[in-house]
């Protein structure tokens, strides 16, 4: 070995290595080696330049593996929104012989499904000089496309003998993640259980913006504020024509690490048509900050000017965890009493952000897609409850796997959706999407194991096969309806609004549809004017002259209380007017036009080419539309009981309402709510508006979210592989 170490050093061999390393994975197989001992490989990953952008935005979120004989001893932290990512961080690591390269994995992060690949190399072991530190650079390489460039990663590595008694002290070579054995699927599950579990809440508050910088030719900005902790995003609402914003919004992050984390922070001028304008940044170091306080910062913008202040406070962490089926709190009837005692009417005022606990059993999948052209799939599952998000361990090479996996967690708002999405892990690539439930909390019934089908992306139809799940909801129905009242949680993982013809024309039929009873109300309160129908118009005057006579305020509501109760008993009675089919067909239809969109690719590259300078003001008229349309469907549907919580607890509102407007005088009641507004500010400087009404309405699903949520029966004759073309990620 020492004569292969000299022939080496002969050989005067660059600190460059892409050249005479051999990055094709074989060894060489040239230099003899003595007989196998243990080599201690200290390495630091210096950084990587000109990496591939995986990520929407033109970025990505890199990390490195290193892999020997199969093993993978090493894993860099998460370099976010960067191509250019420096992580010096070093590694010791144990290898037995050189004959086994060392394999160089670099991926791109995404939260809750299979990281993107983003290249890799190999280091020839036996290339190396014992004892002396080597600059290495290696070019990525994707197999599959080996003519792309994907940038390098620089390293600095040593390789030193080491004796057979020193191996404990130097090992770091961490446990093999191989995919033959239940037990090596369950390494991964705890992986992720150690990713996705969270230590605390951070609660913040985004007050206002104090003297920003001017960016638009008026002197003024059109600003809103990123914020970014590790994956977790948010963006706030734009503030148009202003430099002391007032957002006023409130959001919660999870806290994953015990030391807390950096919140970075960057402010925007939002401009139309065209790149939006960098105003300046800061960030907060969460671990500086005391637990369980409210702490208000005044933050100074760097790079730019101005400041913004937020309210931070960190809380302890929220009921969630992830156990195997065997062990689970329902089953405990201790824990189960202590669970319904802390849910009991007796405890409304006791913390009312915890509405309710819930539990689910993800048991088994049967029939799945094939995804891999071995014709099985690897399949895991991701668990999301608004911003709670857990995954499963994966089952290989199986169609019908077993997780028998619990998840608990806890309920903020009752009318949150679980939303239950089987994946493909697939190797160095994106995870494939392999179908998906929708379940609104209120239509669960507890304790009842029930075969769910798998939808498509888009929720409108099914794709193969059906997921097992077993879920109990136990919540504090006065907490519950509380909390209607305020504003609904965002959804900070959601994907970014983008411009289509089909959504466009699908929000504007149901706009106009919305549109059309408005006019048709008004056509036949016009024709009772006309004299139409002699018999109707009669009517029609006698209780307009009646109404009018003995109107008073509380009258309103009352009406809408007796439409409320007329359309429960024509439900209960069924005659049922609800129409959805022309929603459903509607949406079917935009589903078989997506299906086409890769045979029609071009064309519609060539379209969005055209209004791309538009662009941002089409996707503004196509969500215009899309709140207006569900605006109007919401309020139907309220009155429709297609919620029946949600219709009774607007059936309590409005006799309260009806009892309040008889019996108090309407200017008293005009002078309390004046008096609440004018001083609400001095009050509480940095309430939260919001509008009661329209927080309830956003709790009514719109007919959209209605045929997303609906439960598609199990349908042996019906295949979905016969459909045009499978919904597969």
């Amino acid at each position: 070995m020492l004569d292969s170490c000299k022939l080496k050093s002969a050989c005067n061999l660059p600190l460059i290595y892409n050249k005479k390393i051999n990055t094709s994975g074989t060894s060489n197989a040239d230099v003899p080696l003595a007989d196998p001992g243990m080599y201690q490989l200290d390495i630091t990953l210096r950084k990587g330049q000109s990496l591939a952008a995986r990520d929407r935005g033109g970025t990505s979120d890199p990390y490195v593996k290193f892999k020997v004989g199969g093993k993978e001893v090493f894993r860099s932290k998460i370099i976010h929104k960067n191509l250019n990512p420096v992580w010096e961080e070093k590694a010791c690591i144990l290898v037995d012989h050189l004959r086994e390269p060392l394999y160089v994995k670099v991926f791109d992060y995404d939260f809750g499904l299979q990281d993107d690949f983003m290249g890799s190399a190999f280091l020839d072991l036996t290339q190396l000089e014992l004892n002396r530190p080597t600059d290495v650079t290696l070019p990525l390489k994707d197999p599959h496309y080996p003519d792309h460039d994907l940038g390098i990663i620089l390293l600095s590595v040593t390789l030193t003998p080491k004796e057979g008694e020193h191996r404990d002290v130097t090992m770091l070579m961490r446990k093999s993640w191989k995919r033959s054995s239940k037990t090596q699927s369950l390494r991964l599950s705890d992986v992720h259980r150690k990713s996705h579990l969270w230590r605390g809440i951070v609660s913040i508050t985004l007050i206002e913006g104090r003297d920003l910088k001017a960016m638009d030719s008026n002197g003024l900005s059109d600003p809103y504020v990123k914020f970014r902790l590790g994956h977790q995003k948010y963006k706030s609402k734009i503030m148009p024509k202003t430099l002391n914003p007032q957002w006023r919004e409130q959001f919660d992050f999870h806290l994953y690490e015990e030391r807390g984390g950096i919140i970075d922070i960057t402010a925007w001028d939002k401009d139309a048509g065209k790149r939006d304008d960098f105003i300046g940044r800061c960030q907060v170091d969460l671990s500086v900050l005391s637990r369980e306080q409210t702490h208000k910062l005044e933050l100074q913008l760097e790079e730019g000017e101005g400041h913004l202040v937020l309210l931070v406070t960190l809380t302890a962490s929220a009921t969630v965890s992830i156990s195997d089926l065997s062990v689970n709190s329902l089953e405990d009837q201790k824990e189960r009493e202590e669970i319904f005692k802390r849910y009991s009417p007796l405890r409304i005022f006791h913390n009312l952000k915890d509405v309710g606990f819930l539990q689910v059993k993800v048991i088994r999948a049967e029939g799945l897609m094939a995804a891999d052209v071995t014709g099985k799939s690897d399949p895991f599952c991701v668990v999301e409850l608004n911003n709670d998000r857990l995954l499963t361990h994966t089952v290989y090479k199986n169609l019908n796997p077993e997780w028998n996996k619990v998840f608990t967690f806890n309920i903020k708002d009752i009318h949150s959706v679980l939303e239950v999405t089987v994946y493909d892990e697939d190797r160095d690539r994106s995870a494939d999407f392999l179908g998906k439930v929708a379940i609104p909390l209120l239509s669960i019934q507890n304790g009842e194991q029930k075969a769910y089908v798998l939808k498509n992306k888009q929720l409108t139809g099914p794709t193969k096969g059906v997921i097992y799940l077993e879920i109990d909801v136990i919540f504090n129905a006065v907490k519950a309806s509380l909390r209607t009242l305020i504003p609904k949680e965002q959804k900070y993982i959601e994907e970014e609004n983008r411009l289509s013809k089909q959504l466009l024309l699908r929000n504007f039929i149901r706009t106009k549809r919305c549109v059309m009873v408005l006019i048709n109300a008004a056509y036949y309160v016009n024709s009772c004017f006309d004299w139409d129908s002699p018999p109707r118009s009669l009517a029609a005057f006698v209780l307009f002259l009646f109404v009018v006579w003995n109107f008073e305020l509380y009258m309103i509501p009352l009406v809408l209380l007796l439409l409320l109760t007329w359309n429960y008993f024509l439900i209960i009675s069924g005659k049922d007017n609800r129409q959805r089919d022309t929603v459903v067909e509607d949406m079917l239809e935009d589903e078989e036009e997506e299906d086409d969109k890769d045979d029609k690719d071009s064309e519609k590259k060539g379209f969005i080419n055209k209004i791309y300078a538009i662009q941002e003001v089409c996707i503004s008229v196509q969500n215009i539309l899309d709140e207006a349309a569900s605006l109007g469907e919401r309020i139907k549907n309220t009155f429709n009981w297609t919620v029946p919580f949600l219709s009774w607890l607007a059936i309590v509102a409005l006799c309260v309402f009806t009892v309040v407007l008889y019996f108090i005088p309407l200017r008293y009641i005009v002078l309390v709510w004046g008096i609440n507004k004018f001083t609400k500010k001095l009050r509480c400087p940095y309430a939260i508006d919001n509008n009661e009404l329209l927080d309830f309405l956003s709790r009514v699903p719109s007919d959209v979210q209605v045929v997303q949520y609906q439960e598609l029966k199990p349908d042996p004759s019906h295949s979905p592989c016969k459909r045009k073309k499978n919904n597969l990620g």
